[in-house]
């Protein structure tokens, strides 16, 4: 058997641990958990301690919690609201920051900034939904007509970030029209798989045993849900496509397969949460702060001068579409939602890494987006929340 070193993942698992803790014992302080997660992991890190490494073990949590992040981002669409206004508002404002991002990617580029406009408008466009989720469910809002807008657009941004750089900017082989068509059949797949199931639960026999499983070590239901990511997952990798997109995928097949409730238990989401952030995402978390590089983005001031910008490209090409919600949610709830839209980190750590593994941008430039990104998860939530909190207070008696 394999002797695979096991400090590192001790330490990021006692990180994992006393993260929640910490913030549980000063109420006071508002950061969500993925940030001091982060920011532990880079300290920890290569950077800076050197007491942990980005070993195998680690590794291959991590990248089993950036799988369930997603998954689970996708079983929170609620189709059923997923429609008539929220939708519209909600494309209306990806179309805008398609044009803005360009516009950004442009300007950047005139400014010798970037070597290619088109990447860095797919890059920042984006939103961490695998935080924006949690964050909306902590404040109460995710199941209120301002939390399934936010949800939306940011569905909407994810899937169209991960889908075009799949199409112009995949370190997969084959031209964009190839790309096109196995993206395509991936979705036909989903949309197969989801019918299968609809027709499935219907069956008496499968009812039967998943009732008579329930409670036993089978788990049968947590299982298939499983079965369900890693397939996909599986799929996305031999379709050349990312595989968050898989990842994610497979949760809204879940969730659109199971749009009455009837497959899922009252637990069933309860103990899928119970896998995902209770173990496998707190690592992903951490393990991004172990190998954010520190070092190259402190040795190149061209680094550092980028990191401004890219953040204020976020809170343009992501930020400002949210605009058109005002006439819906209110002007203090729309630029909540412009800085939840902005939030993103996951998606900037993929575009980076096949940015540079392509040349299209330099170590210091990937580095410099990276650390953006994490300046949106530290600052743009919190000042959400601050937003979101005033805008339920209750107003001052009249003097």
């Amino acid at each position: 058997m394999t002797d695979f070193p096991l400090t590192s993942l001790l330490v990021v698992i006692a990180v994992a641990f006393a993260a929640p803790f910490l913030l549980a014992l000063v109420p006071r302080v508002r950061l969500p958990e993925p940030v001091l997660e982060i920011l532990a992991g880079i300290v920890l890190g290569p950077s800076l301690l050197n007491v942990v490494q980005f070993d195998t073990p680690v590794a291959v949590l991590s990248f089993l919690g950036l799988s369930f992040l997603l998954f689970l981002a996708g079983m929170e669409i609620s189709f059923d609201k997923l429609r008539g206004r929220p939708l519209e508002l909600a494309a209306a404002s990806f179309a805008l920051s398609i044009g803005l991002g360009l516009a950004v990617g442009l300007g950047f580029h005139a400014m010798g900034l970037v070597r290619v406009p088109l990447y860095i408008a797919v890059a920042l466009l984006a939103t961490s939904l695998g935080l924006v989720v949690p964050i909306l469910a902590d404040s109460g809002e995710a199941g209120s007509p301002f939390g399934q807008l936010v949800i939306a657009a940011a569905s909407l941004a994810d899937f169209g970030a991960v889908v075009l750089l799949s199409l112009f900017f995949s370190s997969q082989a084959g031209d964009v029209t190839t790309r096109l068509l196995l993206l395509g059949a991936l979705a036909i797949t989903g949309v197969v798989v989801a019918v299968t199931m609809i027709r499935a639960e219907r069956l008496t026999i499968v009812s039967r045993v998943f009732a008579r499983t329930h409670g036993t070590t089978a788990e049968l239901r947590v299982r298939g849900a499983v079965l369900l990511l890693v397939a996909f997952a599986a799929l996305a990798r031999s379709f050349g496509v990312e595989l968050i997109l898989g990842a994610f995928l497979a949760g809204a097949v879940l969730s659109l397969a199971d749009r009455d409730g009837l497959m899922r238990h009252p637990e069933f989401e309860l103990k899928l949460r119970a896998v995902g952030y209770g173990l496998l995402i707190p690592v992903f978390f951490v393990g991004t702060g172990i190998q954010f590089d520190l070092n190259s983005l402190l040795a190149s001031a061209d680094g550092l001068l980028r990191i401004p910008l890219f953040v204020a490209g976020l809170l343009v090409v992501r930020g400002l579409p949210a605009v058109l919600y005002a006439g819906t949610v209110g002007p203090r709830r729309s630029l909540a939602a412009g800085l939840l839209q902005a939030t993103s980190l996951p998606f900037l750590v993929t575009a980076a890494t096949i940015g540079a593994r392509l040349g299209i941008i330099s170590q210091a430039a990937s580095a410099g987006l990276v650390a953006a990104g994490l300046v949106s998860v530290i600052v743009f939530p919190l000042l959400a929340l601050t937003l979101l909190r005033s805008s339920t207070s209750p107003a001052p008696a009249p003097g």
